[in-house]
């Protein structure tokens, strides 16, 4: 299994769109600071995922939701 998730800042509301195989586990990465884009902006927490069969798949929905038509579904949908 495959996760497209999107994690939420406890600190300031920032999101952070990413994939991986290990939701669990990249989540401590992300807020032990092992992940120098989301370093600054520690504590996250899982605010969204959707789980597929392939990386491919995965990786083509998290590219998704950092394009514009990506982020207006997410808006439309009140996921963000």
């Amino acid at each position: 299994m495959f996760y497209t998730y999107i994690l939420k800042s406890k600190k300031d509301g920032s999101y952070y769109y990413g994939s991986t195989q290990d939701i669990e586990q990249r989540l401590r990465n992300h807020n032990s600071g092992k992940v120098r884009y989301t370093k600054g902006h520690m504590p996250y927490k899982v605010h969204y995922f959707e789980v597929y069969q392939t990386r491919k798949e995965s990786m083509r929905r998290e590219k998704f939701f950092k394009t514009i038509d990506g982020y207006n579904w997410l808006k439309l949908q009140k996921i963000i």
